[in-house]
């Protein structure tokens, strides 16, 4: 009797739908977040929209927008997200593997339980590897900060324009 694939693929396609739905819908483009210090002392928070000629527009937590004027602005944070989970997360899988493979090579020279060398080896280059991983995530993801007040005018549209890359709306005349 022939096999016919359609099962596999039907159940392929199940999976799919039920467990990765975010990765197949659109989702739309976010902007950066933003921490701006005014001159005043004051600090505004919100996701950068666009970045006007004069102004950077604003989306605040509470889905309001505010367009704030830049001669008012001494300083712009860009709030990144911590990658240090993640990356103790994928340098523990990467230590714990290669810990493993060695330590079943070096139990297996030794003739007697390499299974038991695999597991403290994984166990340790993974632990390792975790730390190294932590740290290097945590560095990744560490906040930017533009200082406007006290730049040139060309520094100061040099700024913008890598801000503008940033902008949910990049493109915003």
């Amino acid at each position: 009797m022939k096999r016919r694939p359609d099962k596999q693929v039907a159940a392929v396609a199940v999976f799919l739908i039920l467990v990765c739905p975010g990765a197949l819908s659109a989702r739309e483009r976010r902007g950066a977040n933003l921490d701006i210090t005014l001159k005043d002392g004051h600090h505004v928070m919100g996701e950068l929209i666009a970045v006007k000629p004069d102004s950077l527009l604003l989306l605040n937590l509470a889905g309001y927008d505010r367009s704030i004027d830049l001669v008012a602005i001494k300083s712009i944070r860009i709030v990144k997200e911590s990658k240090a989970g993640p990356g103790a997360l994928y340098g523990f899988l990467a230590g714990a593997l290669g810990g493993a493979v060695a330590g079943y090579s070096y139990g297996k020279g030794q003739d007697h339980y390499p299974e038991m060398y695999a597991f403290l080896g994984g166990l340790v280059f993974g632990a390792a590897g975790g730390l190294i991983g932590l740290a290097l995530g945590d560095l990744s993801g560490s906040d930017e900060t533009i200082e406007l007040e006290g730049k040139s005018e060309s520094a100061i549209k040099s700024n913008l324009a890598g801000l503008r890359g940033k902008a949910r709306i990049r493109d915003y005349k």
